[in-house]
């Protein structure tokens, strides 16, 4: 920033982001610190090349004025994009009575004895804005979800959230208190099934050391036992009926 007696200029160097076959625009502040009317005048090196709006005018007491300086498009860049165009801001007092039809250039001539103050401004070419990174495309279709990595290492935290929330549902839903009134009954239930099953089980082995038990003895004694043989065999039959259905 320059800070003249006259006028405070931002900034001091026209920084233009050079594109080929674009026009660029750039803007000059001029700030007004007197109680007085102060006119300007820009002039620049190459005229052909840039436009300056306005390039003369009256800035009123302590107040701002905003100058635009287009430069032309180009249709070729120069050597190592360096730029040797300087601008020349000058300013002079007048009354209040000053209008910006009112100035002319002999203002600005200090051989006619007038005050005129003078700020230069060197222009740069800077590079232009990169375009914002592509948006990274979604997982395939089927993959299971997962935080992604990029290629420095950052998580996506959107990704991982998603996924962690989604583990949170889950086991929400598996510790409802129906799921667990369920899951308790279902275990008792087969507890009891187990339970009546080893019970027969213990009774079917009982009933067959009977039955050989009285096999033996029939060999001895024929004709008693074939009845007590018939209904032993029926409720063994019986037995193996009811643990069938049980499982």
């Amino acid at each position: 920033m320059s800070t003249g007696e006259l006028l405070s200029i931002e900034p001091l160097e026209l920084k233009f982001p050079f594109e080929l076959k674009k026009q660029i625009s750039c803007s000059i502040q001029l700030s007004n610190k007197t109680d007085s009317h102060v006119a300007f005048k820009v002039k620049t090196t190459n005229p052909k090349k840039y436009c300056v709006r306005p390039n003369t005018g009256v800035v009123l007491p302590r107040s701002t004025c905003d100058v635009i300086v287009t430069m032309q498009a180009q249709k070729e860049a120069p050597p190592d994009m360096q730029c040797k165009d300087k601008f020349l801001l000058q300013s002079v007092k007048k009354d209040e009575t000053i209008t910006p039809k009112d100035i002319t250039a002999e203002m600005f001539n200090k051989e006619s004895g007038n005050v005129v103050e003078e700020c230069k401004l060197r222009v740069l070419y800077v590079s232009p804005p990169q375009p914002p990174s592509p948006v990274p495309e979604g997982s395939e279709e089927g993959s299971s979800p997962r935080a992604s990595v990029s290629e420095n290492g950052n998580v996506n935290n959107a990704e991982f959230a998603t996924y962690i929330l989604a583990l949170q549902v889950t086991k929400a839903f598996a510790e409802r208190p129906e799921t667990q009134d369920k899951s308790t009954e279902a275990k008792a239930l087969i507890s009891r099934l187990t339970e009546e099953k080893n019970n027969a089980v213990q009774l079917n082995n009982k009933l067959r050391q009977e039955l050989e038990l009285l096999k033996r003895q029939g060999n001895k004694n024929r004709g008693g036992v074939s009845i007590v043989f018939v209904i032993l065999m029926g409720l063994l039959g019986i037995i193996m009926g009811y643990l069938m259905k049980k499982t």
